[in-house]
């Protein structure tokens, strides 16, 4: 007979959303007995994660304190036609990292990872070996639910971790660097400085399909080094090497995205549909739930799925602006020239830039994004408006 485990909430998937509900209700509600479940051997996958200061609240950021491995001052931009430093912060953290400050504050008997969950109830988690575990509350935060029930294009990337022989020269991030040949659709590289001689290069895209050559990719990621005259020690051992494909939405159905994930069960996360429409950045939408979860007077499963859909549900509405600007990207811009979009957004105040990112647009800084004469065809800009919901 298959074992039954009980708990106050039960946390399903142990990735960066997750794994900040878990440190969250730790750090407020110890008293809560939280069991977090992932299928992987570690918490938070083979991830690096990077924020806006402006991203996240001042009065949530304790949340993030002990998890922000790099910090700067400021990140540069660069494009055919224009260059710029942006005097904001910025952070990054990585999966590693998460894995060891959740391991470290929670019980060790809490986190239980390396077992697959074949089905999520409200109050209830069926492992795949049979075993269940009886909760007042689930929280399922697996990642992304059905994406064919959104209209969306896609930011595929491939990055990699380098070793550069004498170091890499860069004093900041290069959070877009779009001077780089233009392929299948916005093409721009990313590039974190994590140590005088090691820099994470980042290729990615902005493309109407999913599909991700990663080979190609990671060709062109030798290419940029040497082009910047970088000398990559090879062999280096233990750095780190991701790739994926994220959603960048301009449309769809919220309530049959929701549903896809299951009806009933709260939900945080990619799962929630809790991700920037433009950008895919899921970190602050993490945050801001996780301490809303862990100051929720209600844990019950019902509670939580109320809570968790109504909060998506109000970013989604909230969002309109943005899948709208992202209708013109794909729908409007002529694939190659999708760039001169971005180009003329990074010439706009520091300021609405990162009220931007963070999803904090006011209506000022909405007019004054769409004033002027758009780097698009009128005509299919009218076109790809249309039914943006």
């Amino acid at each position: 007979m298959s074992a039954t485990h009980h708990c106050d909430l039960a946390i399903v998937g142990g990735g960066l959303a997750g794994s900040l509900i878990a440190l969250a209700m730790q750090a407020r509600r110890p008293e809560v007995r939280l069991l977090i479940v992932d299928a992987g051997e570690t918490l938070g996958g083979n991830h690096l994660w990077s924020f806006f200061d402006a991203d996240v609240a001042k009065e949530h950021r304790w949340l993030l304190d002990t998890l922000v491995q790099y910090a700067w001052p400021a990140y540069d931009i660069a494009f055919p036609a224009h260059r710029r430093t942006i005097r904001q912060p910025y952070y990054s953290l990585t999966s590693e990292r998460l894995d060891a400050v959740v391991r470290a504050a929670l019980p060790p008997e809490r986190i239980v990872t390396g077992r697959r969950v074949a089905a999520c109830g409200p109050t209830s988690v069926t492992m795949a070996d049979g075993e269940r575990i009886e909760a007042a509350g689930v929280i399922d935060a697996r990642g992304a639910g059905d994406v064919s029930t959104l209209q969306a294009g896609w930011q595929k990337f491939v990055g990699r971790e380098l070793e550069v022989e004498g170091g890499h020269g860069l004093e900041r991030p290069i959070v877009m660097d779009a001077t780089v040949a233009q392929h299948d659709g916005y093409r721009f590289v990313y590039c974190l400085p994590l140590s005088p001689t090691r820099v994470f290069v980042e290729d990615t895209y902005y493309s109407d399909g999913p599909a991700l050559n990663a080979g190609a990719l990671s060709r062109r990621i030798d290419v940029y080094a040497e082009a910047r005259g970088w000398r990559v020690v090879t062999g280096a051992n233990d750095l780190r090497e991701e790739r994926g494909a994220l959603p960048v939405v301009y449309g769809g159905d919220f309530d049959a995205y929701w549903r896809s994930g299951g009806a009933k069960v709260a939900k945080a996360g990619a799962r929630a549909g809790l991700f920037h429409p433009t950008t895919g950045y899921s970190l602050p939408d993490a945050v801001r739930l996780a301490v809303r979860i862990a100051d929720a007077p209600d844990l019950s499963g019902a509670a939580l799925h109320d809570l968790t859909h109504d909060h998506a549900r109000t970013a989604w509405a909230d969002r309109r602006f943005y899948r709208m600007l992202d209708a013109m990207l794909f729908k409007a811009a002529v694939p190659d020239q999708r760039y001169r979009v971005l180009e003329r957004f990074y010439r706009l105040r520091s300021g609405l830039v990162a009220r931007f990112y963070a999803a904090r647009s006011t209506p000022a800084d909405k007019l004054r994004i769409l004033a002027g004469r758009p780097p698009v065809p009128i005509g299919r800009a009218i076109r790809a408006l249309r039914g943006v919901k």
